[in-house]
């Protein structure tokens, strides 16, 4: 075996308000054995996703928080190093929760095969993973645009909210794009084909939402909440259909403001007959082998485009994470932990 010892970061204290560098830690560990079903791999990339910043506090949610002294969670891109499961074998490639580490032991049986001649294999961990289906099945399935309709989607130059408007366009729809600075909001008229960008930097960007969206507001994927939510909420057109992925601007806030925030929107909701759902990608796991057909297929012929915001080696993992959660990025955050397979 290569290496005797495994290193990965820990959740160190639980956040106030913004993650700092000392609520991780990196730790050293002894390479454990896979016992039956299991498999030992090592990890390539693993992903950095807004949804982590959750897991962080010890608070009710759709799932279980992280533990203090736990590894940090995520899924990763990993090769099969030992294998006691009968369906892999040494050396093959594969998509699991592996956590922010070098190695880890995983149960063979929540390890999906990944095929680096369908595509890179760190799509797995963007347009073609988790941030890709959830763009997919909670824009068409909760949003259901209709040609001709307007879908505004904040975070737009990120994972999610990149794919949603590309897909709003194949299907008819204008696509209006939220995001930070000048150079994302090019990017999305220029490469992913958005009608309208919006920089929410801007001093008067409600106005200009507005003035982007004449006949209103019929979808909007909320991956951000706060301000921006709040200059959305009067554009929403009667029975609008808000699919709800993320609440980012509001991850490091306290009760209070959410809970203004959360009366002005109950009142819009009953008034308006808006629909909002909120939902968790893994509800619509039977749409899977169509959303890698369809997205597979939109790469192919050059409908879709995706951008990779990948920084190299274990210890830059904090500082990534907590400048994705500021806005700092510029397309889906992963880690390369390991280069082999770019060689």
């Amino acid at each position: 075996m290569e290496a005797q010892h495994a290193r990965q970061f820990v959740l160190a204290a639980r956040p106030k308000g913004r993650p700092t560098p000392a609520d991780f830690r990196l730790e050293e560990t002894e390479l454990g054995r896979p016992e039956a079903g299991q498999v030992l791999v090592k990890v390539h990339y693993f992903s950095l996703d807004p949804y982590m910043r959750g897991r962080m506090d010890d608070r009710k949610s759709y799932a279980k928080p992280i533990e203090l002294g736990a590894v940090m969670m995520g899924e990763g891109v990993a090769s099969v190093l030992v294998s006691n499961h009968p369906d892999w074998s040494v050396g093959d490639i594969v998509l699991g929760q592996t956590g922010w580490r070098t190695h880890a032991v995983v149960n063979g049986a929540d390890l999906r095969k990944l095929d680096p001649d369908f595509a890179p294999v760190t799509t797995a961990l963007g347009v073609l993973g988790m941030p890709g289906f959830t763009a997919y099945t909670g824009l068409l399935t909760i949003g259901k645009p209709k040609p001709g309709e307007t879908v505004v989607v904040a975070a737009a130059s990120g994972p999610v909210g990149s794919l949603v408007g590309q897909i709003a366009r194949i299907v008819g729809a204008r696509a209006v794009g939220i995001a930070g600075g000048a150079q994302k909001c090019a990017y999305l008229i220029d490469e992913l084909g958005f009608d309208v960008a919006i920089d929410h930097r801007a001093p008067d960007f409600a106005a200009q939402l507005g003035q982007a969206c004449p006949s209103g507001i019929d979808v909007y994927f909320e991956n951000v909440g706060g301000p921006i939510w709040d200059a959305v909420l009067p554009l929403l057109n009667t029975y609008a259909r808000v699919p709800v992925c993320g609440l980012i601007a509001q991850y490091n806030q306290g009760p209070d403001a959410v809970g203004a925030r959360f009366a002005t929107t109950m009142r819009e909701v009953l008034s308006r007959s808006l629909t909002l759902r909120g939902f968790i990608n893994y509800e619509f796991a039977v749409q899977r082998p169509e959303f890698l057909r369809d997205v597979g297929g939109w790469i192919a012929d050059g409908r879709v485009k995706y951008r990779e915001d990948i920084v190299d080696g274990l210890e830059s993992a904090p500082a990534a994470f907590i400048g994705m959660l500021e806005g700092k990025n510029f397309g889906k955050v992963s880690v390369r932990v390991d280069t082999s397979l770019d060689q």
